[in-house]
């Protein structure tokens, strides 16, 4: 239903599929809705496909959209990310009012949003970033929201993003996260933690299925008894109906006819990307990035196909089948937890770094519903941060620490086996070094540092006396102490 004399409570700018779901989301929820796309026949198609499922007050230009708005306006813009979204903020941002609220609900790097914020600002209007997970069907049946942004812009925009966010035990999966570009820095993350989630998932599947030689079919129902237990989640869920899938086609698994060249928008990138800038050992994160990465590159992969790289000796399985299948589900369940562990870690590194203030349980709870990363032990991951804040990392959590007591020696046996077997593994093997690396007593740091010293006379630190040391490699030998 549409009545152009009725103010919206909230407008939505650019009705592609993400856009067009949001905005049915907002009607079916009991709120009126402004909508506007820069081309008018979608915003039409909107209105004759869905117009029944509330109400929607369309325009046809941006003047329009603004003055269908009530006081103080909130639009959210779903357009393409970059110059796109500075456009429409432009446009808006000229249109309103001092006080109104332009919210950016599309995958924007933290950074620019922190710069439009501050644009926005300039002007007399309040800008918020909002991470929305969820894809297609989460936009309209009940997405997780990140916003950011102005601490009195959630105040206003709180009760209607509550409205369409999923929902988890009476709790809306939203909430206010923390100034300017914090929330789309945590979709980021969000995003990253998704990238080596999947990746592993993936490592899961190779290895049960030329590991074990099982066909998709079975691996869909190991997948399914798996859902029922600790890795209950929407991605181990997904994965058993995509293995089940036959192609429409062929009637071959669907799985066998996909290229598999995995493609990717940015944000796992961005996610890797700042690790490195931050200084976080994210490591399966970033090995998820570049086997996206690595699996696009098909002339090189083609190259080394044909060329016959020598593979060394590859050994079959000697193990129980049953045995190897519960290995790989503990090996999963222990790089699962190192994903979650080194995102939070970002997470607090970049909000320590730009004054956040985000806290952790915030993400655990909105993150139940909704979002992509959605999992049972986000429950437990919330209780860890009750129980102390200050963790150094999640992993060091006692319920955590417990359960890697039993998954580690499965997860040691799957890293060897994936070698043995000539099986790429990055992302199960990474996060095991990286548990290894943690663990340490000793690490060959010391021995780079020497190194540095001997190049660069970078200096050193001793371990049995305080003060920075140089070795006068090229003279006498000598210690000299250079504080």
């Amino acid at each position: 239903m549409t009545d152009k004399n009725e103010l919206a409570q909230i407008g939505v700018v650019g009705l592609a599929v993400m856009g067009s779901n949001l905005a049915r989301n907002f009607a079916r929820n009991g709120n009126t809705v402004a909508v506007y796309n820069r081309s008018p026949e979608k915003t039409h198609a909107l209105i004759e496909a869905h117009g029944e499922e509330g109400n929607f007050v369309p325009s046809e230009t941006i003047e329009d959209f603004v003055a269908s708005l009530e006081r103080p306006r909130k639009a959210i813009i779903m357009v393409k990310a970059g110059k796109a979204t500075d456009a429409v903020i432009d446009q808006l941002a000229e249109a309103m009012d001092e006080g109104d609220i332009i919210i950016d609900g599309g995958n924007a790097l933290f950074t620019d949003t922190i710069r439009r914020e501050k644009e926005v600002a300039a002007r007399g209007k309040h800008f918020v970033g909002a991470g929305i997970s969820g894809g297609e069907e989460g936009a309209l049946n009940g997405p997780a929201i990140m916003p950011g942004g102005p601490k009195e812009s959630w105040e206003t925009l709180g009760p209607i993003l509550e409205s369409i966010a999923a929902n988890v035990d009476g709790t809306p999966c939203v909430t206010h996260i923390g100034p300017d570009g914090a929330g789309h820095f945590v979709k980021m993350v969000h995003n990253g933690i998704e990238y080596a989630d999947m990746q592993v998932i993936g490592e899961a599947y190779q290895l049960l299925r030329y590991g074990a030689g099982m066909e998709p079919a079975e691996i869909a129902e190991v997948f399914r008894e798996w859902n029922s237990g600790d890795l209950d989640s929407y991605l181990i869920e997904i994965t058993a109906e995509v293995l089940a899938q036959k192609d429409p086609e062929t009637g071959a698994p669907l799985v066998d006819v996909i290229v598999d060249a995995a493609g990717q928008k940015g944000t796992g990138r961005w996610t890797a990307i700042n690790g490195l800038e931050l200084g976080v050992p994210i490591t399966g994160i970033a090995e998820s990035v570049f086997a996206r990465a690595l699996s696009s590159s098909t002339a090189q992969r083609s190259a080394a196909q044909e060329g016959h790289l020598p593979s060394g000796t590859i050994t079959e399985l000697d193990v129980d089948k049953a045995e190897f299948i519960e290995d790989v589900r503990r090996a999963l369940y222990a790089a699962k937890l190192i994903a979650y562990s080194q995102g939070f870690d970002e997470i607090k590194a970049g909000s320590e770094e730009f004054g956040w203030d985000v806290d952790p349980r915030d993400l655990a709870t909105i993150w139940r519903g909704g979002c992509i990363i959605r999992a049972k032990f986000l429950d437990r991951i919330r209780a860890a941060y009750d129980n102390n804040a200050d963790l150094p990392a999640l992993i060091l959590d006692p319920y955590f620490k417990g359960e890697l007591e039993d998954l580690i020696d499965p997860w040691r046996r799957v890293v060897v086996a994936a070698t043995q077997l000539g099986l790429p593994a990055p992302v199960f093997a990474s996060s095991l070094s990286y548990y290894d690396s943690l663990r340490a007593e000793r690490l060959p740091a010391a021995l780079i540092q020497g190194q540095r010293d001997f190049f660069g006379a970078h200096t050193f630190q001793r371990t049995d006396k305080s003060g920075t040391f140089h070795i006068e490699w090229s003279g006498d030998r000598g210690l000299t102490q250079t504080d």
